[in-house]
């Protein structure tokens, strides 16, 4: 039997990442060698250290019950001490920290928390495309801030409707950002507290890149580093890129307290919380930070360097950054971004992102993921070039 999808399910458009997924599969089938540079999955293992703590800890019964929804002591502790080291910022563990299943589930369910249907939430065009299915999984719709290479991919935040942003009750911002790797400043946080507090709007600071960078010069700093900026807003800080830790699933958020609280109780009523033996271990990351970042900083160097240097000898242009595990380039004249990424796939059975998957502005680009070892990316690297 065929049953019927829900009208919300019908109503976006399916998964990209999934997508790529079926494509990478079927061409497989079809006998391919097929390389993929288009999912932002680190190749580079997790530490061994968090492994053997994981392992500790899921020997203890004790962590075999229910967890918390609201997070482990032990992890809340590890993140707040964490956010006073990297970014210099006083966290309560206690009310300013909420444990979630990875960045995607809350930024997801932020939406469910707090956005009631015809609400409005201000999302950046290109960006991560659960900023805006989440929002209309819960009735709510969007508006594009656009993310122009002219404005280095900033959101310009006078060319935001003023009628839009009186109605708006939501922004997700995300730097350093994907797909566009793009970096902000201080100056830029502090203007978009003044404009969330100007029209009583809540900021989700998406920060999963923040620990990726080629060195000192080009950190990151955070949307908490911002003036009042607990006033108006969280930011959600994921391990799965800076500790190689995609498939454990973990990841907190910080900040307003209200928010966090309201977001907790949404959460309690749809989960039961992370497994406590991989918060131990998220904590032993956390609590070790600065070894496991520049570890994975030196190799996510050395393969933006090899792309670069190929793109620089076809001539194709790119954003050139120096955070996130991305590259954004523009597409040959005469090629729509799904076009030319159809075309690497056909002639060199490389897989890279289109970059319209991530909203019209992202048209005239794609994305390159440097989250594959330096063997298989020379490959790909190669491949590339003799289309050309």
């Amino acid at each position: 039997m065929i049953f019927k999808e829900s009208e919300r399910l019908k109503s976006i458009p399916p998964y990209l990442f999934a997508e790529i997924d079926l494509i990478i599969k079927k061409k497989q089938e079809q006998g391919f060698d097929v390389i993929s540079l288009g999912i932002g999955d680190p190749d580079i293992k997790t530490p061994d250290p968090i492994v053997k703590e994981l392992c500790k800890e899921a020997a203890n019964k004790e962590n075999h019950r229910y967890p918390s929804s609201y997070g482990l002591k032990a992890f809340k502790i590890a993140a707040s001490n964490f956010y006073k080291r990297r970014f210099n910022i006083d966290i309560d563990p206690e009310k300013e920290v909420l444990t979630l299943w990875g960045s995607k589930e809350g930024i997801a369910n932020i939406a469910y928390t707090f956005i009631n249907p015809g609400d409005i939430v201000l999302v950046p065009d290109p960006s991560y495309p659960v900023y805006k299915i989440g929002t209309m999984f819960a009735g709510g719709s969007t508006y594009n801030m656009p993310l122009t290479e002219e404005n280095n991919f900033l959101i310009d935040f006078k060319k935001i409707d003023i009628e839009i942003a009186k109605k708006a009750k939501l922004m997700h911002v995300n730097y350093p950002g994907n797909p566009t790797s793009a970096i902000c400043d201080l100056d830029f946080f502090n203007e978009l507290v003044n404009f969330a507090t100007k029209y009583n709007i809540m900021v989700c600071h998406d920060n999963a890149y923040g620990d990726i960078y080629a060195d000192q010069k080009y950190k990151p700093v955070s949307f908490l580093n911002a003036k009042d900026s607990k006033e108006v807003g969280i930011e959600f800080y994921s391990l799965s890129k800076s500790f190689n830790m995609t498939g454990w699933r973990v990841s907190f958020a910080v900040g307003n307290s209200s928010m966090l609280s309201s977001l907790g109780k949404y959460k309690s009523n749809v989960d039961s919380g992370v497994f406590n033996a991989i918060q131990y271990a998220a904590a032993a990351a956390l609590d070790n930070y600065e070894e496991y970042v520049d570890l994975n900083n030196k190799i996510y160097n050395r393969r933006r360097q090899k792309v670069w240097e190929l793109l620089d000898k076809i001539g194709l242009k790119y954003y050139k950054s120096y955070n996130t595990i991305y590259i954004w380039v523009k597409v040959p004249n005469d090629y729509s971004s799904s076009s030319f990424a159809k075309l690497l796939l056909d002639k060199a059975n490389v897989v890279v992102t289109p970059g319209n998957a991530y909203g019209e502005y992202g048209e005239g680009f794609f994305r390159i993921s440097l989250t594959i070892n330096d063997e298989k990316l020379e490959e790909a690297l190669d491949r590339i070039k003799n289309v050309f």
